[in-house]
């Protein structure tokens, strides 16, 4: 309690922020609302057919973008004026010359590609693959909070299997970031593995998916065109098992899928195991044309001269969905909450900013490409940014922070793991806002977009949603829109939308953006799990 109250009186004291004013000055929200819904407007009308990355639509809303910033006076911020251009390679996997099987017991037993197993494309060859297997439960590796399934096994050569999700012993922003693709397999490839087959559960409360499955599919995935990007090095077999090729693969063995599957619900303590017979996978990738689209990105200056050369980052990802399965007779993914809401308010941040008299910090306002592709614009942001990375200081980074309600709770993903957690609070809590922790940890928000890219690199980073109570009005109305609405073609302009309460959100985000701007470095908290030193 300490610490957060000197961070408040702290926050209060700093001159510069009194140029945002605080939500209770102004009394006519009309103006910045409308403002803010113009953006919106734009950016999820039809015409630019839901921004897939690659596409004229996203081209568009590049366009757009750029021509904000430079409107409210950004100076270019990218390597190509306002613009970082970024290569993407399509690839899918052709099921026809692309198999699996197990030679156990004398007997070669297929497995069926879109009914027992779906082979990615994302694979560092298409050579075939001949290798023993060992079930290694989670297959986390996270010594300082004691689970590691790695240790004391003999991985070299093997291809693991293993059940994609965590103990309960494993809790906060770590459970779900030791489980992220790249995270994962750098601690096994260390330890001598050459592949994954691994099983993963739906989370709890997901929507059910757009499209059954009734076949084989080819499984498809969209990669950097710089082989120097690759976040999977090495990795030769990349497989995911549905239940009944799990059950398939451990056949034989003392531990039935039925047994391991309600040990892994219950995140209980899993067995490791060599499982019996020989792998044998053949991956053939196929490359599909290359494209660019570029992240966008504009600077705000700042006024000291020792620390304008660090910098802020406010990002919001300007992708969604594109074109797809129709809903009732609708097709265009707008992406009106996710994410041109957040990519209104980056605009909006930057225009209350650079009326006033700048930061003693530089801002950079980002409009990120790729976060639908797998956050891949701002993974090619965070590992190649337009400034120095040691000069990075923060990323406040908003993704559909849904704003379908009044503003009386925000909760901030993030809150616990750095100095900016207390920034949050004391910006929020100025306003009448009351700061919550992340109440659906299991849905594991905080690394399933941009921001975690900046936390790999070791940059202290916060996310937000509007909150709620339990069993409040706002809960329902939060809940039923990710139900209902997230990426389906219903979230567009024609769904309730509070804009005063998202034009009042954005005002705190321009106070919190000055304060960091301002104030202290921010630090990782030593006890967080997520401190570089602690990863």
């Amino acid at each position: 309690m300490r610490r957060i109250a000197a961070a408040l009186l702290a926050f209060a004291s700093l001159p510069a922020l009194a140029q945002v004013p605080l939500l209770s000055d102004r009394t006519d929200w009309s103006a910045p609302a409308a403002a803010w819904w113009a953006h919106v407007q734009y950016l999820a009308d039809d015409k630019l057919q839901g921004r897939k990355t690659g596409t004229p639509g996203y081209a568009a809303a590049v366009a757009y973008v750029q021509d904000q910033f430079k409107a409210i006076g950004l100076k270019p911020g990218g390597t190509d004026g306002y613009q970082q251009p970024i290569e993407f390679q399509p690839a899918s996997t052709d099921v026809t010359k692309s198999g699996m099987s197990v030679d156990r017991n004398g007997q070669n037993v297929a497995f069926t590609n879109g009914v027992d197993v779906s082979l990615s494309p994302h694979v560092s060859s298409s050579a075939p693959v001949t290798a023993p297997m060992i079930f290694l439960g989670y297959g986390l590796h996270v010594p300082r909070k004691h689970d590691d399934d790695l240790a004391g096994l003999d991985l070299k050569g093997k291809v693991v299997v293993l059940y994609n999700a965590a103990p309960q012993t494993l809790q906060g922003p770590q459970r779900a970031y030791a489980r992220i693709a790249d995270q994962r397999w750098k601690a096994l490839r260390a330890d001598g593995a050459i592949g994954i087959l691994m099983i993963t559960p739906p989370r709890a409360g997901a929507p059910a998916p757009s499209t059954p499955r009734t076949g084989p599919t080819a499984p498809s995935a969209q990669l950097y065109a710089d082989p120097a990007l690759e976040s999977l090095p090495g990795l030769q077999v990349n497989g995911t098992l549905t239940a009944a090729g799990m059950t398939k693969l451990l056949e034989g063995t003392d531990h039935p899928y039925a047994e391991i599957k309600i040990e892994a619900d219950a995140g209980g303590k899993m067995p490791h195991f060599d499982l019996p017979g020989t792998l044998h996978v053949v991956t053939v990738p196929v490359m599909g044309q290359e494209y660019t689209a570029p992240n966008v990105i504009g600077l705000l200056e700042g006024s000291d001269p020792k620390l304008k050369h660090e910098y802020v980052i406010v990002s919001a990802h300007l992708d969604h969905l594109g074109i797809g399965r129709e809903v009732n007779g609708d097709g265009i993914y707008n992406g009106a909450m996710d994410n041109a809401s957040g990519v209104a308010s980056v605009i909006e941040c930057a225009k209350l900013l650079a009326a006033q008299p700048h930061p003693k910090r530089s801002i950079l306002f980002i409009a990120l490409a790729g976060e639908e592709l797998g956050e891949l614009g701002s993974q090619y942001f965070a590992t190649k940014p337009t400034v120095p990375k040691k000069d990075i200081v923060a990323d406040l980074n908003m993704d559909m922070y849904l704003p379908l309600f009044a503003l009386r709770f925000i909760e901030v993903q993030g809150l616990g793991e750095s100095t900016l957690g207390n920034d949050a609070r004391a910006a929020f809590q100025l306003n009448d806002v009351e700061v919550q922790f992340d109440k659906q940890p299991d849905e594991n928000r905080f690394v399933r977009s941009d921001q975690v890219n900046f936390v790999k690199q070791g940059i202290p980073a916060l996310a937000f949603k509007f909150g709620w109570t339990p069993d409040s009005q706002e809960m329902k109305i939060f809940n039923d829109w990710v139900k209902t609405r997230y990426h389906q073609p219903s979230d567009d302009l024609q769904q309730p939308v509070d804009k005063v309460a998202a034009a009042q959100f954005t005002a705190v985000l321009a106070q919190l953006a000055t304060r960091v701007a301002v104030g202290p470095r921010p630090e990782w908290y030593p006890e967080s799990s997520l401190a570089p030193a602690n990863k």
